[in-house]
């Protein structure tokens, strides 16, 4: 099996080759890039399997980085993981609107950096289910088609936005969702839906759930994810 490749960007010397050491001691290949152009130099030339990315780069910025790399057909499918400073809840929001992955604020520590790079990788690797595949998950039995939800086999009565809500968190578990997106895919159908009414979804979501409602985890500042199975 090949090994998996993980291009880092960082400007900072010393933490780009503690990450390094890091992921190579896990058997990853590291590509390193201290800043944005010539990360995305390196992106197109060898496409990695993941790109570790720091958000505050000189010339090109990290934001800027995420968004010509999905912008461009070659590279868009590369998951990214975007690194952070406390107070960046803002740029957090942008990058994963952008299409990036998932994040880790600074300071953090190896193990869970690897965690998230792991975690990232496996999500990667299995297929998202289809809009109307079942899905299995936790206590919870999703059924798009026939548009039901079952708690330890119980059924659980939801509105329309509801169901469209646990419906798009559970396609991808561990991911994600700012209010926004969420909002993006649940529009339709008249179904009046604003990023502020989606905290309110979620309360009643969460109670009608009972206790099966707490895998569903708010990210402060940020969004939403349903819990993955292996945190």
């Amino acid at each position: 099996m090949a090994r998996r490749t993980v291009l880092v960007v960082e400007d900072d010397e010393n933490i780009m080759e503690l990450i390094a050491y890091n992921l190579e001691k896990e058997g990853y290949s590291v590509i390193r890039a201290e800043c944005g152009e010539t990360a995305l130099n390196r992106a197109r030339a060898d496409p990695p399997s993941l790109v570790l990315l720091d958000l505050m780069l000189p010339e090109i910025d990290g934001l800027e980085v995420c968004k010509r790399l999905k912008a461009d057909r070659d590279t868009a499918g590369i998951p990214v993981i975007m690194v952070t400073a406390k107070g960046e809840e803002a740029d957090v929001v942008t990058g994963l609107e952008l299409g990036a992955d998932d994040y880790i604020t600074k300071p953090f520590s190896p193990r869970v950096l690897l965690a998230r790079v792991k975690a990232t990788l496996r999500r990667r690797t299995v297929a998202a289910p289809t809009d109307m595949e079942k899905i299995l998950i936790h206590e919870l039995e999703i059924h798009p088609g026939r548009r039901e939800v079952r708690v330890k086999g119980k059924p659980v009565r939801l509105t329309y936005t509801e169901f469209q809500i646990l419906h798009v968190l559970a396609q991808r578990p561990g991911w994600v969702f700012t209010r926004y997106q969420i909002v993006d895919a649940v529009r339709g159908e008249n179904y009046p839906v604003t990023d502020r009414s989606v905290d309110v979804q979620i309360v009643g979501l969460r109670k009608k759930l009972g206790k099966a409602g707490g895998y569903i985890e708010t990210v402060r500042g940020i969004g939403y994810r349903l819990k993955d199975l292996e945190r």
